[in-house]
């Protein structure tokens, strides 16, 4: 057996030098791609100086010593135009938002004068009814970033802070990679459509469905999903028949049994198996120059592979940077783990602690219980058995 490390390196020598394309999309459809490029800020921001609150920009000498009566000469609301400066024992109202008046340092809110909040007439006068220190409520231009800033690094996935961060420092459009093209192939003379009534020995196909869906969150572009009983050369037109694509997914003929369709294609696919529970038999390479790899047919070992290997696959296709914040949690209760192989158990965290989805424990074909998942606890290899209370690693599923 080989370690998951080794293996995993295995199949990102597959993707070497095969990184997706770079295009330029707008802010709108940007969202879950990857950022191609570092991304600098065109603006600063804030853009201008402005006020923190609604009220009056005045400056705080002339508020040093209240109650003080200043008259208006103006507002500043969060639009353009023209507005009056601040002088000398004078106010400008001022919006949230609004640009801070010439010679204002201070912002004191309505709540501190004897003008009431809301749409109300603009007044000649106001009464400051107590002190505000210089910079009080007032945004500095450049507070956040000036221009030129780094902003956003390449690799990021963009979500909705990142995209609101670009539009708020000038950029319409971004350098995107292109998502990879996935597709998909499950394999077994069991297998038939999902819906349909089972016949003696059929059960529905599950594992196109779920890899299929884990590629698209991972942020993959899905171009066919297919499915293929225990013969080779059919298998073999079908996937001559597929969409171009970056990688393919299969799950199921990597075992040591009679009928292990995906051992007779040929190519340079190759089948090991790694130290790890569940998910031991696996199997990848080159088949007509498209990366391959063959997940178990178990449909947990499948879900639990894909998270392994999977992920970091398209991640390095994609040149994606995910962020892998460590996570632990406290064993609920006990069970066992096998030796020398590093076990991904499907457990639920309410938050306390993390029991597994399902009394059977680790069993690979517990495909309806691992929905309830939050999580897959990591025990390691030489560890056999966990204790309750016992802290353990986490990835999130």
């Amino acid at each position: 057996m080989i370690t998951v490390e080794d293996y995993r390196e295995r199949l990102l020598a597959l993707v070497a030098d095969r990184a997706t394309g770079v295009e330029d999309v707008s802010l709108a459809v940007a969202s879950g791609r990857v950022l191609a490029r570092d991304l600098s800020a065109r603006f600063a921001v804030p853009p201008f100086d402005n006020s923190a609150m609604d009220g009056f920009a005045v400056r705080a000498t002339d508020v040093a010593t209240t109650p003080v009566m200043l008259p208006v000469l103006g507002e500043s609301a969060a639009a353009g135009g023209s507005i009056p400066a601040v002088l000398p024992g004078t106010a400008v109202r001022v919006m949230t938002g609004g640009r801070l008046p010439a010679g204002a340092d201070t912002v004191v809110p309505v709540e501190l004068t004897d003008q009431a909040s809301g749409p109300v007439p603009l007044p000649t006068q106001v009464r400051i009814d107590e002190p505000v220190g210089t910079g009080r409520n007032v945004r500095l231009r450049a507070d956040d970033l000036a221009e030129g800033d780094l902003v956003l690094r390449a690799g990021c996935l963009l979500g909705p802070a990142g995209l609101a961060a670009a539009a708020s420092v000038g950029h319409g459009r971004l350098p995107v990679r292109r998502r990879a093209r996935v597709a998909v192939v499950s394999t077994g003379a069991e297998l038939i459509e999902a819906g349909e009534a089972l016949e003696p020995g059929q059960i529905p196909d599950s594992n196109s469905v779920m890899l299929a869906a884990l590629a698209a969150a991972a942020g993959a572009d899905v171009v066919a999903v297919r499915r293929s009983g225990d013969d080779p050369a059919a298998l073999a037109a079908l996937i001559s028949d597929l969409p171009e694509a970056d990688v393919l997914f299969t799950s199921g003929g990597v075992s040591a049994g009679a009928y292990e369709p995906l051992r007779q294609l040929g190519g340079t696919v190759q089948f090991c198996s790694v130290a790890m529970q569940p998910g031991k038999p696996q199997g990848y390479g080159l088949l007509d120059g498209v990366p391959l790899v063959a997940f178990p047919g178990n449909p947990v070992s499948a879900f639990v592979s894909f998270h392994v290997f999977g992920i970091p696959l398209l991640d390095a296709l994609t040149g994606a940077l995910r962020r892998h914040l460590p996570r632990y949690g406290r064993a609920g209760q006990g069970w066992s783990s096998p030796p020398g192989r590093r076990q991904y158990l499907a457990v639920s965290d309410d938050g306390a602690v993390v029991r597994p989805t399902h009394v059977r424990g680790s069993g690979s074909h517990l495909i309806a219980s691992l929905q309830l998942a939050d999580a897959l606890a990591i025990v390691p290899a030489e560890q056999t058995v966990v204790e309750a209370g016992e802290r353990l690693e986490l990835m999130q599923v």
